[in-house]
């Protein structure tokens, strides 16, 4: 960039945290925030608090204090940021995902031997559960949670004094303890939806759409979903019924079931072979069009938590999608989706697989924006370094989707 379109940007930057940091009390508190914020998105590999102060000249102490310290609301700087992408990305959907930075030590918040995405493998890590408004164009997290596994809450722990202990040196508030992380992603969907958005959709792995209380409790709210499953997810196809054996007249009226025993959604896709199977193209790749075989089937999912939430009524019937990549002996990947019956498979297929877009926001929050280079070890600072992160992306989506005229291609 040249000096003036530096210059520019720095001033398009300026206005847009003058916006998101409008909840602040003071202006000191938005002036620090600027400038974390354009910490985030300047020059240099490392992102944490003693390299970004040095390369913008400022007090470490002052940006340490206003991060760890200074007294404003993360939730309040999402909220702001929530409102003003929601009508620039227009989301086709909310995408529930969670990302996991892997440390050394054991005194950061929620650190403890766990499944680590971004090492394939059970590590040492945090794990923070993030909510996304996304299309195939641009995608923005606007909510956060640290998922805090039981050994950090004293009433679950196996050592309740040595967790108690934990969780003062991280500043961990009293009301905040284990909960699924199926739980804080429907926490956050409630509290966006306080905000005054609406969520079009939901997408999920299978780490959230697994769980038939995450599905449940998105049925119970109304909110349609397309979330991946695992193979052995028990469902009976759409045909079945529920019916009662003859009754005599004597003892107690036999009570209508389905007298199917439920099956996989493997075996179900299985068993309708090669030939359910449509090739559908869901979206233009770097490298051309993207394109896979799929199984579309109505069926109504009947694991134990669906039937005992509809006790002596018919189960509600969703899609089942499977894709079925050529070459392969057996489906690769499931959805179960609430979508309407007549949704194009196309559509269908595109939205599971949005996810896509989550992956690219995480490539860009770790490897540019510093997003797993926080360094402290308080509970409140590493909430509010992602929403900053957040902040920083988001400016980063805005610059691409409305660049500036005199900007050249």
């Amino acid at each position: 960039m040249t000096p003036q379109e530096l210059t520019e940007a720095q001033q398009r930057l300026e206005v847009f945290t003058a916006e998101v940091f409008g909840s602040f009390g003071r202006t000191d508190q938005r002036r620090w925030g600027e400038r974390y914020v354009r910490g985030l998105l300047g020059a240099g590999r490392r992102k944490s608090m003693e390299p970004m102060a040095a390369r913008l000249g400022v007090d470490r102490q002052g940006l340490q204090q206003f991060l760890a310290d200074s007294p404003w609301s993360h939730q309040m700087v999402l909220a702001e940021l929530a409102w003003k992408m929601e009508p620039v990305i227009r989301p086709a959907a909310w995408v529930i995902d969670d990302v996991s930075f892997p440390k050394d030590g054991h005194a950061s918040p929620g650190v403890a031997a766990q499944y680590c995405g971004a090492l394939g493998k059970t590590a040492n890590c945090q794990v923070a559960p993030s909510v996304h408004l996304v299309t195939d164009a641009a995608s923005c997290p606007v909510n956060w949670r640290l998922f805090l596994p039981e050994e950090w809450d004293p009433t679950r722990a196996a050592e309740p004094d040595q967790a108690a202990r934990r969780r003062l040196r991280a500043r961990i508030p009293g009301d905040v303890g284990h909960v699924p992380k199926w739980q804080l992603a429907v926490d956050m969907v409630d509290e966006l939806r306080c905000w005054g958005l609406d969520p079009p959709l939901i997408v999920a792995d299978e780490g959230y759409g697994q769980d038939g209380a995450f599905r449940l409790a998105l049925e119970e709210r109304g909110i349609c979903y397309v979330v991946g499953v695992r193979s052995d997810t028990a469902v009976l196809p759409e045909t079945a019924v529920r019916t009662a054996p003859a009754w005599s007249g004597t003892g107690r009226k036999p009570v209508p079931r389905y007298r199917d025993k439920p099956t996989s959604v493997r075996e179900l896709v299985l068993g309708g072979g090669r030939g359910a199977l449509h090739r559908v193209t869901w979206r233009q790749g770097s490298k051309g069009p993207l394109h896979s075989r799929f199984a579309a089937l109505r069926v109504r999912p009947a694991g134990r938590r669906i039937r005992q939430a509809h006790p002596g009524e018919d189960l509600p019937v969703c899609w089942l999608l499977a894709e079925w990549p050529a070459g392969e002996k057996e489906p690769a990947k499931y959805w179960l989706s609430t979508l309407p019956a007549h949704v194009p498979l196309r559509r269908l297929v595109r939205l599971a697989k949005i996810r896509w877009r989550v992956e690219h926001d995480y490539r860009e929050l770790k490897t540019a924006l510093g997003l797993g280079h926080f360094e402290g070890r308080t509970y409140q600072g590493f909430l509010r370094h992602l929403s900053l992160a957040s902040v920083a992306q988001a400016f980063c989506t805005l610059e691409r989707l409305c660049p500036p005229a005199s900007a050249t291609v």
